[in-house]
């Protein structure tokens, strides 16, 4: 049985208007410090450590805003909670802590072991797109 998904699409919309007014403050952030001029090597060095965390984060939270409005797009076309590995549901449980999982638990595991044994998944081929 799939879940209702309107609880889950008010939670869908309101992470990623979350996401992305972090990604704004934080890109205000970078902006206002690389208006300062570093004195020194250490200054630098701090300065381009810090540029790297902002793009660490940056690509993160891009790739949860694709998630979620993946997620969207299931629901959209009814596919919403449904594994596309095994076809089975996936777990009210499941879909309360992580609302825009893809995969049913069993399924993610396998996964990720594959791709921890060095086999390269393509995701929306995964999902049989």
């Amino acid at each position: 049985m799939k879940p209702k998904t309107s609880p889950y699409r008010k939670i869908l919309e309101k992470k990623a208007e979350e996401v992305r007014h972090s990604m704004s403050a934080q890109k205000a952030a970078q902006v206002v410090s690389r208006l300062d001029i570093p004195s020194d090597e250490g200054d630098l060095s701090q300065h381009h450590h810090e540029e790297w965390i902002f793009l660490n984060r940056n690509t993160i939270d891009m790739k949860l805003l694709r998630e979620i409005a993946d997620a969207l797009h299931r629901m959209d076309i009814g596919q919403f909670g449904v594994c596309p590995e095994c076809e089975a549901p996936i777990s009210a449980k499941r879909l309360d802590a992580v609302p825009w999982a893809r995969y049913c638990v069993t399924c993610q595991e396998q996964i990720a072991a594959r791709i921890a044994d060095g086999e390269v998944i393509d995701e929306f081929q995964e999902a049989g797109r």
